[in-house]
């Protein structure tokens, strides 16, 4: 009779006669220099036994951990709730799909400094990483730091080497916006984010492309608090506007909930649009025209060029994806003709 209890890889080697050793290679697959007579038997002993390895010292002892770490940076602006970010929360569920597909298993980690991703990544022995959200410069430093591939979502730098970097078409997503409400007869459109560089810039360079004529642009506060008072403050400025088009529709559905309570009608006032087509799109009423990234795509080209970089430690490259406009509830025709508001 088997004391109750956790089963020991010594408890295996002593009612087989075999070393310690012999049954930790087995676990492992270290089975070359085993004869098939003994891993065989080890095997059906410690099924018979239903011993459960530590998964982390098993990967530990593999040449491959078949472990991806995804690395987010903690920005301010997520405000606390990053991975609740319609646009992170979407990523991590395409990554997730992609990863457990091709037999590996995601670890995920918020960061504020992008170095932190050196100690996670030796800590676990990982294959490769997917980097999020942190600055042009910072990438360049982690390659120097780790010896693992890693690829980057939406990175904006001077790629050097040994960097995958995955956009999208944010300028075309921008241009089909503009186009969009060119086509629904606007005239006076606004532009909204928090900044005016690397993505959100192409956005609003792609709207300007799409409408024919420059969009005026407004840089809003990252905390929602402050915006509400922002937009408060400005209210009757906002109202000039016949479509607002916010960068993100995070940014978008606080806009709309915001004009909503403060009793504008959308579509029939104002139209607004967004950019990601996350669920939210689908939630908020009326329902949010916005610019549909291919997570999946993106999730399994990933996949692939980690593969691929492990095979050849000098590759590397910039990839962009496709993006679509997808028309909903949230855009409509102006009130009345508009002319732009810049001539």
């Amino acid at each position: 009779m088997w004391a109750e209890g956790k089963v020991r890889i010594i408890d295996i080697a002593e009612e087989l006669g075999v070393s310690t050793a012999t049954v930790s290679n087995v676990i492992h697959g270290k089975t070359a220099k085993v004869s098939g007579r003994t891993v065989k038997r080890v095997q059906e002993k410690l099924e018979e036994r239903g011993y459960i390895p530590n998964m982390a010292a098993t990967l530990l002892a593999q040449n491959n951990s078949r472990i991806i770490g995804v690395v987010i940076k903690d920005h301010e602006k997520y405000e606390g709730k990053l991975l609740t970010d319609p646009f992170i929360a979407s990523s991590l569920n395409d990554l997730a799909d992609e990863i457990e597909k091709n037999g590996y298993f995601m670890m995920v980690k918020k960061a504020a400094c992008i170095l932190d991703a050196v100690k996670f990544a030796s800590m676990w022995n990982m294959d490769g990483m997917v980097i999020l959200s942190f600055c042009a410069d910072e990438y360049q430093e982690l390659r120097n730091r780790i010896h693992i591939p890693f690829v980057v979502y939406d990175g904006y730098f001077e790629n050097s080497g040994r960097i995958c970097n995955l956009q999208i078409d944010d300028r075309d997503g921008g241009r089909q916006v503009g186009e969009h409400l060119r086509e629904l007869g606007h005239r006076r459109v606004l532009c909204v984010a928090d900044n005016r560089e690397c993505m959100d810039l192409r956005r609003y360079e792609g709207l300007c492309s799409g409408l024919g004529f420059p969009a005026d642009f407004m840089k809003i506060p990252m905390r929602r608090q402050e915006r509400e008072r922002f937009y408060g403050e400005r209210l009757e400025g906002l109202r000039q506007y016949s479509a607002i088009f916010a960068v993100s529709d995070y940014y978008a559905a606080d806009l709309m909930r915001f004009l909503q309570k403060a009793g504008v009608k959308l579509p029939e006032e104002m139209s607004v649009a967004g950019f990601d087509d996350g669920a939210i799109c689908e939630q908020v009423v009326p329902s949010l025209t916005s610019v549909r990234q291919n997570g999946a795509c993106r999730a399994r080209l990933a996949l692939e060029l980690l593969r691929r970089m492990r095979r050849e430690p000098e590759f590397f490259g910039d990839f962009l994806t496709s993006v679509r406009l997808i028309p909903r509830d949230s855009t409509g025709r102006p009130p009345c003709p508009d002319r732009p508001p810049n001539g």
